[in-house]
């Protein structure tokens, strides 16, 4: 796990995102516990309540589930919500944008298509 603290992305948030990639690449399988916030907290050195946050953040998204007096553990249909989630965020975030701007310099779908066909193939 890597936070940057040069980024103006909250840390909670970053903490989150990490603790998402983890659960992508089979670190925290379904069930797995994870770190707890205090571990985390002190790991990064940061303050326990911005571990909480991030780690909380994972709960109310049901990325998370928390069995009271042991952690925190990952849901079984953990991976598919961050797929989900994930891939509504890369529309949002990245296809409108790219649409929006094509737009704006008169470019075509078919030429965005072009374009991303001559990247792929490289």
């Amino acid at each position: 796990m890597l936070l940057d603290f040069d980024t103006t992305k909250p840390l909670y948030l970053q903490l989150a995102e990490t603790v998402e990639d983890d659960i992508l690449k089979g670190i925290f399988e379904e069930d797995a516990q994870i770190p707890s916030t205090t571990e985390i907290s002190m790991n990064f050195k940061i303050n326990p309540a911005t571990a909480g946050k991030g780690i909380n953040l994972l709960v109310d998204e049901g990325i998370l589930y928390k069995k009271r007096g042991v952690g925190m553990f990952v849901c079984a249909d953990a991976k598919e919500k961050i797929f989900q989630k994930r891939k509504k965020d890369f529309y949002e975030n990245y296809i409108i944008t790219l649409l929006n701007e094509a737009k704006k310099l008169k470019i075509t779908k078919e030429e965005i298509i072009i374009m991303l066909r001559k990247e792929c193939s490289q």
